[in-house]
């Protein structure tokens, strides 16, 4: 919830109005590397959040660049007032006297419209707070260059105490970056490619007829790098030395223990889709209503199809095709079991209710099984395993959704009060 106090967080002064100048400092209000897009950026990073700390960083940061915003604007307003008055003034910023009257409107200085895609804003968290670190040096530049070309001492006494600000915000957001812990070039959650990841490519050939020198430095030699010379012309040098590019992401060598880790969970997930092909039938003989049988028995189809996909992929692997007891789905079906022992004391609903939470819980199980194996099979380049088990994994994700759905109504049978006679 936001309340305007009608007093500025830094009282503005100008002694001599200066159109150009107010012009300028449009930048700062409907540019690129303005106060509103700071403050767009860093509230929706916020409301993205999840982090309550650091959410909190971000609204306190975003609600202070407002701030900035209605100083600025004040600011730019003195300034642009004889625009409104005075014609050689006017004549000077056509552009923002004659369309905005001599006023503020959402551009910049070269009279673009503020976009939204000013707004670097990805979800994630370290990358945001990055992106914000870098929207920061930006503006402190900003700020930096207009009291370069400010002549109003009241003016600079502003812009200084905002671009002072500026480096106030860098400096909290780089530390609620470090505070988390995670390594520099930690991006993401997939892993980058080994080696490949430590190659620098000298793409620019520099001395003689080929242009400027070619620079080393600590970006390109020492410890980690390989300095991989020319990569674009290894193919068309004969006998050309220097190492290749790693572009493989693993060796076969390396991809061996990922291979026998795919083979156990296939046959880790095919006892347990075995175990359901028994348990499924109970299950549907349990359910009170017939649309909950139906489901079962259909789900029961996909369970049998599933099998024979698992054991397609293991014939791919060349392994063969055996089933590894999987304690975790027959903890899963013991449980099963007691619910519907348990459910035949129950009224329908919550008889049915309990059987979907017994089934959620198993096709979760299976979810994280499968994309657990379609993950190794991706890393080993199987494209005919990734289909096959894509394919079970989708039927499980919708066989949850439907059991999703279909206890939103049993859910409200549940809750009304019995009828009194």
């Amino acid at each position: 919830m936001y309340h305007h106090v009608k007093k500025l967080m830094y009282t503005v002064r100008v002694d001599e109005p200066d159109p150009r100048f107010g012009n300028m400092l449009l930048e700062q209000f409907g540019g690129a590397n303005g106060e509103l897009a700071a403050a767009m950026q860093y509230s929706i990073q916020g409301l993205n959040c999840d982090d309550p700390a650091r959410k909190d960083l971000l609204m306190d940061i975003g609600t202070e660049e407002m701030s900035h915003l209605e100083v600025v604007g004040t600011l730019a307003r003195m300034h642009l007032k004889p625009l409104r008055s005075v014609r050689e003034a006017a004549e000077a910023e056509p552009l923002v006297a004659i369309a905005g009257g001599g006023g503020l409107n959402l551009f910049n200085s070269q009279g673009n419209p503020w976009t939204a895609d000013y707004l670097k804003i990805t979800g994630e968290l370290d990358v945001d707070l990055r992106n914000d670190i870098a929207a920061e040096a930006r503006a402190k530049i900003v700020y930096e260059r207009l009291i370069n070309f400010c002549r109003d001492a009241g003016t600079k006494d502003a812009l200084q105490f905002l671009m002072t600000r500026e480096i106030t915000h860098m400096r909290a957001f780089t530390l609620a970056l470090e505070s988390m812990g995670r390594p520099p070039f930690s991006i993401g959650r997939i892993a980058p490619t080994p080696k490949l990841v430590d190659q620098f490519f000298n793409d620019s050939t520099g001395e003689g007829d080929y242009g400027e020198v070619d620079a080393r430095g600590p970006w390109n030699q020492g410890e980690p790098w390989e300095f991989v010379p020319s990569p674009a012309l290894q193919d068309l040098s004969a006998g050309a030395e220097g190492p290749a590019m790693h572009a493989e992401s693993s060796s076969a060598a390396e991809a061996e223990p990922i291979q026998e880790l795919l083979v156990e969970q296939l046959r880790d997930i095919l006892h347990a889709e075995k175990q359901l092909v028994k348990a499924l039938p109970k299950m549907a003989k349990a359910a009170r209503s017939s649309q909950l049988e139906a489901l079962i028995h259909t789900h029961l189809a996909e369970t049998e199809a599933q099998a024979e996909r698992l054991n397609e992929a293991l014939k791919l692997l060349g392994a063969p095709v055996r089933a590894k007891p999987c304690k975790g789905m027959a903890g899963l079906v013991e449980e099963g079991e007691e619910v519907m022992s348990e459910g035949k004391e129950k009224e329908d609903a919550a008889a049915d209710l309990a059987l979907i939470g017994a089934a959620q819980r198993v096709e979760h199980y299976e979810i994280a099984a499968y994309m657990t194996a379609r993950n190794l099979a991706l890393q080993l380049r199987q494209p005919a395993i990734v289909q096959l088990l894509t394919t079970s994994l989708g039927e499980e994700q919708n066989a949850a959704q439907l059991l999703d759905q279909l206890a939103q109504p049993l859910m409200s049978v549940a809750k009304m009060p019995a009828a009194v006679e």
